[in-house]
């Protein structure tokens, strides 16, 4: 697969820089959830795979998915950030590009290096610094008027996957409503539905990102 834009120039040795991708949004909303549910869905697609996890003070999400036989645990770095969690992916993102570079070195093939961030606002970003491109979770459980809050996670995200869709009828919320208001506030940029735990959408996700950075 040529990376995006061919990155040509990225790594010492000519070798292309993999592809770095951005998973963020708040405590709950399913980040770790869609991850594991594209792993397979990447390796399917021949796509060679690692990914760095943040979390405040501890490794929980790394661990739970190197224990999740989904990928193999070396490829799978964390970050402690030990602060704010947007502050490691925006502010001072130099942790997160050094883990993606020890990846990038101890595995020459990858293509694709996806960041998770800890939980975090809707007032989460990403630096373009240490991202290509990044996706935004929001959770159905949170309220459908999440997308009227116009947080800047949810508007200048490349993608707005809008999670737990099967949660709507049990928390009172219109779900297309809610899909209609986010795309009224994201104007051109994508909505995604998914039911992560269940697979609903992930190969929708999963085609969007291989689409913006990868082919």
């Amino acid at each position: 697969m040529s990376t995006l834009d061919d990155r040509a120039a990225g790594g010492a040795e000519g070798r292309a820089a993999a592809a770095r991708v951005g998973i963020g949004g708040p405590v709950g909303s399913g980040k770790t959830a869609l991850i594991e549910a594209l792993i397979p869905v990447l390796h399917e697609r021949g796509v060679d795979l690692a990914v760095v996890t943040n979390d405040l003070v501890t490794r929980e999400d790394a661990e739970r998915l190197r224990r999740s036989g989904l990928i193999d645990p070396q490829r799978v770095s964390a970050v402690e950030a030990g602060a704010c969690p947007h502050t490691v992916i925006r502010e001072d993102p130099t942790l997160n590009i050094a883990a993606g570079d020890e990846l990038e070195v101890r595995f020459p093939g990858v293509e694709l290096i996806l960041f998770e961030s800890g939980g975090d606002n809707l007032a989460s970003t990403f630096s373009l610094d240490l991202v290509d491109w990044w996706i935004f979770v929001i959770d159905v459980a949170g309220g459908d008027d999440i997308p009227r809050k116009k947080g800047p996670g949810t508007l200048r995200c490349d993608l707005l996957v809008i999670n737990k869709q099967d949660l709507a009828p049990h928390v009172g919320v219109a779900l297309p409503r809610m899909v209609e208001e986010a795309r009224a506030v994201r104007g051109q940029r994508p909505v995604i539905l998914t039911d992560a735990r269940r697979g609903a959408g992930v190969a929708e996700v999963a085609d969007t990102m291989l689409k913006a950075v990868l082919f």
